[in-house]
């Protein structure tokens, strides 16, 4: 867990925030929700050490999934970021590790979790993520291999460094949808119906 917190801090320290565009061809690192035929794609771009993030899915989340990630009207396509700085940079960085160490099928329910306790997390980093990983079921010996695992964490740093080079994003969150990009910010459930409208769903 040290040695994630500290290259989190080393790495992404400095992360910028500005406009940028953002791509919707899946890669295999994404992690997606949905029926991927569907006829619109929102891919959102995001950190779980982000408070407006975490603001947007304790507020708008449940209702978008409802209306339309569980309906299969869109494919909903998740994207890390790592922006910010201090404690912002070093849970995202740690809980991403987590997140991916828990599996596909676990992905969202330790990124919803860290969400929800973000408060707690900034905190006591260690202690919250150890609860969320035992609450997927893993071992305190297998977390702290997750969060200490260089090479993770260095496929963390390339998909990031992806996600800003190639799809110019820099700021959290960043919606795009359909190859249109909104705004980066929190975005009301009527804004993001009018944008899935405007693009045909």
């Amino acid at each position: 867990m040290k040695v994630a917190l500290l290259m989190a801090l080393t790495m992404f320290g400095a992360a910028a925030c500005s406009k940028g565009g953002g791509g919707t061809a899946l890669t295999a690192d994404d992690m997606d929700l949905g029926n991927p035929q569907a006829k619109v794609t929102v891919v959102e771009y995001a950190s779980v050490g982000c408070p407006v993030c975490a603001k947007w899915q304790r507020e708008v989340w449940p209702a978008f999934k409802a209306k339309y990630v569980d309906t299969n009207k869109v494919h909903y396509v998740f994207r890390e970021m790592l922006v910010g700085a201090g404690p912002e940079v070093a849970v995202a960085a740690s809980g991403f590790l987590l997140a991916r160490c828990a599996g596909k099928d676990k992905y969202f329910a330790v990124t919803d979790a860290i969400f929800t306790s973000q408060e707690q997390a900034f905190q006591a980093p260690r202690e919250t993520l150890l609860d969320v990983a035992k609450s997927v079921g893993m071992t305190e010996d297998g977390f702290n291999k997750c969060t200490s695992d260089e090479k993770a964490m260095q496929a963390l740093n390339d998909r990031v460094e992806h996600h800003s080079r190639d799809d110019h994003v820099n700021s959290t969150p960043t919606f795009v949808i359909n190859g249109k990009t909104l705004e980066p910010g929190y975005h009301t459930l009527d804004e993001i119906d009018a944008a899935i409208k405007a693009a045909g769903g």
